[in-house]
């Protein structure tokens, strides 16, 4: 079973490296992990940043598309490389990568073909929620 967590970046060469960092090379039914950079036409360093870090594979965009652009691109990409599960996270840390076990549980379980996680929306003070 082989995981791809996949990275859509722009302009991240300063927080990429600490995401690359907590992303997990193990999980428990999981025999490969992989991380994927996607670079969304940054024009700082974030592809030297990657290249540093150790990410395994990384598709540079020829210039800033936008994050579904680059989303679909590294799902492209992914499934090319034989990702049979593929997780998306954000190059800015703010998502606990310690939840990935979590997330993939379901599928691995074969409870699900598809999970979403979400950070605790309900939480934040700058929007009502409506029940």
């Amino acid at each position: 079973m082989k995981l791809i967590i996949q990275v859509p970046c722009y302009n991240e060469e300063e927080s990429l490296p600490v995401t690359l960092a907590t992303l997990p090379r193990k999980i428990d039914g999981i025999d490969t992990i992989e991380q994927l950079i996607i670079d969304d036409g940054s024009t700082d360093g974030t592809v030297e940043a990657a290249k540093n870090a150790g990410a395994d594979h990384i598709v540079k965009l020829p210039m800033h598309q936008g994050l579904a652009r680059a989303f679909m691109s590294g799902l492209d990409a992914a499934l090319k490389l034989g990702a049979d599960i593929i997780v998306n996270t954000d190059a800015d840390n703010q998502y606990v990568s310690d939840d990935i076990p979590k997330l993939i549980a379901p599928l691995l379980s074969g409870e699900a073909h598809m999970a979403i996680g979400a950070r605790d929306i309900t939480k934040r003070e700058d929007f009502s929620l409506i029940k």
